[in-house]
């Protein structure tokens, strides 16, 4: 049996869980490269009928999915995989099992992010480095108006944390009730309010058809200038575009993003150079806790696919 881990960036993989469990006759080889050419992912996954994939960093469409004739076994670290075909996977007769994964670190993320971009934290870092002193004025968080685009799970840990810094928090998103933002502190507002009314904008939304560039430059025009956006969901929640024109326009103070449209971020890519921003390699639930999870229980659901008792399958 033969188990290709994909995407190991850091090259960590391999101490996060008991591979060696397994046993003698299961033989583990772990990608740090990512691969998006189709042929060359085909052609380099072809002998292998387990993979592991880190999260959506590599899409297993219907058409990767049958050029893989030796897959049996696929394990998505987290229990939904939206980059993951599930009725072709079915259809092939491919298992997709799952693990779990901890709450909270992109929350935590979130607000390094918020405090790097307002006070200019990169900036003055790399001022340090070649013998610069103060150059930069940022605004302190309290009594600012942090605006929520969608007041779920991780957008009620971002609430709790902007409470403790005395800051407003305001939250929008389709089928948020006035009385159950009120339960955690929050007050809902409408959509256009939001943006209207938010000195540091935060999105907390899982990406859809509805959700695909609904930061647009509509909603980026009806931000104060002063105002900043952090996306640490999905890329394509805010139009790439749009966000491009609004930062070297001055429509926008700033922007710290952790997702991309296209990952990895390619070199040539115009966000890398962008005014006022803060980038980070979609580091969001990158953390020790997490990846323990992920990869120790990669390998229990790997072990329990070779006893023909799969556990934790996704689409069953």
């Amino acid at each position: 049996m033969r188990v290709a881990v994909l995407d190991d960036y850091q090259g960590v993989a391999a101490s996060f869980a008991p591979w060696e469990a397994l046993g003698e006759d299961v033989e583990v080889r772990f990608f740090r490269e990512h691969v998006s050419d189709d042929d060359v992912l085909a052609a380099l996954l072809a002998p292998y009928e387990v993979v592991v994939a880190m999260r959506e960093r590599t899409p297993f469409t219907a058409e990767r999915l049958a050029r893989l004739p030796s897959l049996r076994l696929l394990v998505t670290t987290g229990m939904r995989n939206a980059a993951i075909d599930m009725d072709a996977a079915r259809e092939l007769g491919i298992v997709v099992c799952g693990t779990g994964m901890l709450g909270g670190a992109t929350s935590e993320l979130t607000w390094g992010l918020i405090i790097a971009l307002t006070r200019h934290v990169c900036a003055e870092d790399a001022r340090m480095r070649v013998g610069g002193w103060q150059a930069t004025v940022g605004p302190e968080l309290r009594g600012r108006t942090l605006g929520i685009l969608g007041l779920g799970r991780l957008g009620r840990r971002v609430a709790a944390v902007a409470q403790a810094f005395e800051m407003r928090v305001v939250a929008w998103s389709e089928n948020l009730r006035a009385a159950d933002a009120a339960t955690v502190g929050v007050e809902a507002v409408a959509r256009d309010d939001l943006f209207a009314r938010a000195d540091v904008l935060t999105i907390h939304t899982q990406l859809s058809e509805r959700t695909r560039s609904l930061v647009g430059a509509r909603e980026l025009g009806l931000m104060k200038r002063s105002a900043v956006l952090v996306n640490t969901s999905r890329g394509p929640i805010v139009d790439e575009s749009a966000l491009l024109d609004a930062l070297r326009s001055g429509t926008i103070a700033g922007a710290a993003l952790d997702v991309y449209d296209i990952e990895p971020l390619p070199l040539d890519h115009p966000l890398r150079t962008a005014p006022n921003t803060v980038l980070t390699p979609h580091i969001g639930y990158v953390t020790t806790g997490t990846y323990e999870v992920f990869y120790r229980e990669a390998v229990e659901d790997i072990a329990a696919f070779l006893r023909g008792e799969p556990v934790r399958v996704l689409g069953a």
